[in-house]
């Protein structure tokens, strides 16, 4: 099978950092177990489990084991190979979680946890062998094809994980970004007790006197927050209609996932509290404004891109905290499973960044032999 760049890849990765996270966290405390730490091989059934806890540990790792199987296919591996190379790397890398989780007292480490994790991976790449073996990867390359231009699997990675950093509560409707106050912290935690921690202190406190954005500075941030992952798909999509579709596509998947994270953290009487007229009126700018900057060439696009997302990291870093953020989580518990212990924030203060470094390695790079000939 021809090899192509496979958004596969880059999600595989992403996907394998979302279960180190989750089978990690909260990453303290530390401690040298008692036994040794590969007895977990040999214990019998565990005393008590749920059909929850076997049904997430079996169907947690499937998505790994498909996106793994897809990525080897398409970078050239034979299917059958690929099968078991994709079995293997969740079976290893369950094995490192379970090893690992001896030296975190609130973790419990279980053979019963290998096996379902193991067995999960296997039936995420037999999925995709099944999904490979019916033609159906050759369709989406042909679908791509007619879409993006080639090397754009780190954009779709980065345009496919976009709504996932809406899932958790923002200081503004899609106002991604905002990670200055916990930066801040970080660092007065850091240097805490030392002669510098005073002046550190007060950089820190200095968030949390944060006036409110001005309704313009709201009404830009909204608009901006859409435009953004916009402009990255311009960079690389083709020129025409398809462009257009994005817009529209970005749109709703804001929408929805804004509505979904409203309703799973603060509760399902709030599922539209975010719609605010304003917030609706930034929306409908946005989408205006993105139709019409959708006919820019693709570097312009790029360009452009770069200081949508400046500006929208500078006006995030501005907004207040929400200061019912932490009650609210621990009042909703479904909005804790959403987010699968915080992922989903990450994705949320990273993603614009991310965005930047991308859409800088665009600008840098050289166009491929059909996309000089076409230009």
């Amino acid at each position: 099978m021809p090899r192509h760049r496979s958004s596969a890849a880059p999600l595989a990765w992403l996907y394998a950092a979302l279960i180190v996270y989750a089978s990690l966290y909260p990453f303290t405390p530390w401690r040298v177990p008692g036994v040794s730490p590969l007895a977990f091989l040999v214990l019998p059934w565990p005393r008590w489990w749920t059909g929850f806890d076997l049904a997430s540990n079996l169907i947690g790792y499937a998505p790994l084991g498909a996106l793994i199987f897809g990525a080897l296919v398409r970078g050239g591996v034979r299917a059958r190979t690929a099968l078991w190379r994709a079995a293997a790397a969740g079976t290893a890398l369950s094995f490192a979680m379970e090893f690992t989780q001896n030296f975190l007292p609130q973790r419990v480490s279980t053979n019963l946890d290998l096996a379902l994790n193991s067995l999960g991976t296997l039936l995420g790449a037999a999925l995709g062998l099944w999904v490979h073996r019916r033609g159906d990867a050759r369709r989406w390359q042909a679908t791509r094809d007619r879409w993006f231009i080639g090397r754009s699997a780190g954009g779709i990675a980065l345009l496919l994980v976009w709504p996932l950093g809406l899932l958790v509560p923002l200081p503004v409707v899609l106002g991604q970004g905002q990670v200055l106050a916990r930066l801040q912290h970080a660092v007065a935690d850091l240097v805490a007790e030392t002669p510098v921690s005073p002046w550190f202190e007060a950089w820190a406190h200095a968030g949390l006197e944060r006036s409110a954005l001005s309704p313009g500075g709201e009404f830009a941030l909204i608009a901006l927050g859409l435009i953004a992952p916009c402009l990255v798909a311009f960079s690389i999509a083709r020129p025409g209609w398809r462009r257009l579709v994005l817009v529209l596509g970005a749109a709703a998947l804001g929408g929805l996932a804004t509505t979904l994270s409203t309703a799973l953290n603060f509760g399902p009487q709030h599922l539209l509290a975010w719609s605010t007229p304003q917030a609706l009126a930034a929306i409908g700018f946005g989408m205006v404004l993105a139709c019409a900057l959708s006919v820019l060439p693709r570097r312009a696009a790029a360009g452009l891109g770069l200081i949508a997302l400046t500006a929208l990291v500078t006006f995030v870093a501005q907004a207040p905290s929400d200061p019912y953020f932490a009650q609210s989580l621990q009042a909703w518990e479904q909005g804790r499973f959403i987010r699968f212990h915080g992922a989903a924030r990450w994705v949320g203060w990273l993603w614009p960044y991310a965005a930047i470094l991308y859409l800088l390695a665009r600008l840098g790079a050289r166009d491929e032999p059909a996309e000089r000939a076409a230009s």
